[in-house]
């Protein structure tokens, strides 16, 4: 259990702070000499280690290895960001490049401006970066049929935004190509200028009022289009992950076991997906430290998110970034904040 902050003496707050410092700088332990060296705490290193026993003996401090030198546990690194953390507001730099990202979205699909702003977020953070959000339905341009085989065909959709679906159907047994393209033309003449949603409610309807000009084939083949498309769309969660060679820094070289643990979790797509999804509840933006989340346990690694929120408050997706503990929450919490901001005016 973290000890309040209260509860430390002032002594002990700023050699603690100034460890947390240095080690998320460095991310090598600090010792009593360092800290000896920074101006104005008037501190003996004989005074700083005894001060520093007595944060590991609260379990703030540890001491790795045989080291003389102290860094922060999940316990203080937990501590610091929820009782110390001095935040501070993206650059000009960094707000033009993420909003930048967000720009692609005037020249391609939605989903490359996604990419193209978790991979700023990613290269600003020196972090993976990961944003969520509910699949979106296309306006739709054109449908068609491909055939397989006597009892397979591949639909094909096509967006107005140019992007490109296809599923496997089956055929009802017996149907000829004519019958095939007579089902790809209504679908295409339906399908046009609307979402798929959107379609098929007129789709379902023409067919139980027999205004589709139809014959019994064609009919069963439209339905088994829609059926396969309404099974894995609509609600399905798209996941964007970028920046994972960011996690092999300069001193990944000294944990290799860690970085190769945490790239396999990375791996994991629908874990991650359900890690970002729990922190879509509340305003505030949500930082899994280490063990932490059971997720990214193995690799020690930590998970700041933020909820994507739309001007009537709704959750239009998540959006954060995975790096190890010692990343710079001061600097990285602000940047995911700015993120979500320019997510929600691009997914309102």
């Amino acid at each position: 259990m973290t000890p309040p902050i209260h509860e430390l003496t002032d002594r002990a707050r700023d050699v603690f702070r100034i460890v947390v410092d240095q080690y998320l700088d460095s991310g090598a332990p600090v010792g009593s000499r360092t800290i000896s060296k920074i101006s104005g705490l008037n501190l003996s290193p004989a005074s700083i280690r005894n001060v520093m026993q007595d944060l590991e003996e609260l379990g703030l401090l540890a001491a790795p290895h045989t080291s003389a030198g102290r860094m922060p546990t999940e316990t203080g690194l937990r501590l610091f960001v929820d009782a110390m953390m001095q935040a501070s507001e993206p650059s000009p730099e960094e707000r033009a490049a993420i909003e930048a990202g967000a720009g692609a979205v005037e020249r391609g699909p939605v989903e490359e401006a996604l990419a193209n702003t978790t991979a700023a977020l990613s290269g600003l953070s020196a972090c993976a970066g990961l944003v969520l959000v509910p699949k979106r339905e296309p306006v739709l341009r054109q449908f068609g049929f491909v055939p397989l085989g006597p009892d397979r065909a591949l639909a094909v959709l096509v967006g107005e935004d140019g992007s490109v679906e296809n599923r496997v159907v089956e055929l009802p047994p017996g149907m000829d190509s004519s019958a095939v393209q007579q089902a790809a033309n209504y679908l295409s003449a339906t399908l046009g200028g609307h979402t798929l949603s959107e379609a098929r409610a007129r789709i379902e309807r023409d067919l139980r009022s027999q205004r589709a000009a139809l014959d019994s084939a064609a009919q069963a083949l439209v339905a088994q289009g829609l059926a396969v498309w309404s099974e894995d769309t609509g609600h399905r969660p798209v996941l964007i992950v970028r920046g994972q060679a960011r996690l092999i820094d300069a001193t990944a070289a000294e944990d290799l076991d860690r970085v190769r643990q945490l790239l396999d979790e990375l791996e994991g797509k629908e874990e991650i997906a359900r890690l970002l999804d729990s922190a879509r509840e509340g305003e505030a933006t949500r930082i899994f430290i280490g063990s932490e989340n059971k997720l990214f346990a193995l690799s020690g690694s930590s998970v700041i998110a933020k909820p994507v929120r739309a001007i009537d408050g709704r959750v239009v997706g998540v959006v954060g970034v995975i790096g190890p503990t010692r990343l710079n929450y001061a600097r990285v919490v602000p940047m995911v904040d700015f993120t979500a901001a320019t997510l929600a005016r691009l997914l309102a």
